[in-house]
């Protein structure tokens, strides 16, 4: 399924297929082939379709209750996110460590959700945090491109030369007294300039990516304590749960623009 299919449909299908291959499904399917085949007539008036009906009825009892089980959702939709956000693909010890941090503030913040009472407090709460399957995948994102630049050799290369082959140019075409070696040594310390240039706006763009990677978490973090102050009391306002969803989308937009910004860093390198 495409990376790009939003993370709810995401989790439903996991759900469905969940509940499609656990063992009562499987048990359900087999006893089902069983009656029919081995069975077909326990009564005069019965047909071997029947065990079919019974079978696809009770199939779909099982996938219903399924979606509608909070604990059977809540892990199915975490160990899908774990799978495709993945903390081991991240090689920087530290971004790893991000990664594995925000996927416990989800894990906690739906444990916490599972433990209110059902009912208009667990409702409003799951409508709040809608978007934080969506948050911890731009934070995945954002890591993933902060893990490759980390790794990248190329690029920490020409940043820590750039400096040396400006000098060396612009000494050069101090000192050329022929007009067309000169121009050709300004052309390329023009090219070697802008370069230059690009390598400290996306280093410039990473260190904020960083800010940003430590805010979000912090954010994150924010998000799990006020969840746990909503769920001690008795009811909840309107206004604290808008103010938590408004909280989480504007993260979540705030990740997104910055990856905007790193592309567009990343394609001018």
């Amino acid at each position: 399924m495409s990376k790009q299919t939003p993370i709810r449909t995401r989790a439903t299908s996991a759900i469905i297929t969940h509940a499609i291959f656990r063992f009562e499904s499987a048990a359900t399917i087999a006893i089902t082939i069983l009656l029919a085949y081995f069975v077909p007539r326990p009564f005069e008036w019965w047909q071997w379709w029947y065990w079919l009906v019974i079978g696809a009825v009770a199939e779909i009892a099982i996938i219903v209750t399924s979606i509608q089980d909070i604990d059977t959702g809540a892990h199915v939709v975490s160990e899908m996110l774990r799978e495709e956000f993945n903390p081991g693909t991240i090689k920087t010890p530290a971004l790893r460590a991000a990664v594995e941090r925000a996927l416990d503030y989800r894990k906690r913040i739906e444990a916490t959700i599972r433990k209110s009472e059902a009912g208009i407090l667990r409702d409003h709460l799951q409508s709040s945090t809608a978007g934080i399957a969506d948050w911890i995948a731009q934070i995945f994102r954002l890591a993933q491109r902060l893990d490759d630049f980390e790794s990248d050799a190329i690029i920490k290369r020409d940043a820590a030369s750039a400096p040396r082959e400006l000098r060396e140019l612009r000494e050069r075409v101090a000192r050329e007294d022929d007009d067309a070696v000169r121009e050709q040594a300004k052309q390329t310390l023009e090219s070697k300039r802008a370069q230059a240039d690009n390598l400290i706006k996306l280093t410039n763009t990473m260190e904020q990516a960083e800010l940003q990677l430590d805010a979000t978490l912090t954010a994150l973090g924010t998000v799990y304590s006020q969840l746990m102050l909503i769920r001690s009391k008795d009811d909840i306002e309107d206004a604290r749960a808008q103010r938590l969803r408004g909280d989480i989308a504007e993260q979540v937009a705030k990740l997104s623009e910055l990856q905007g910004a790193m592309d567009e860093v990343y394609r001018g390198k």
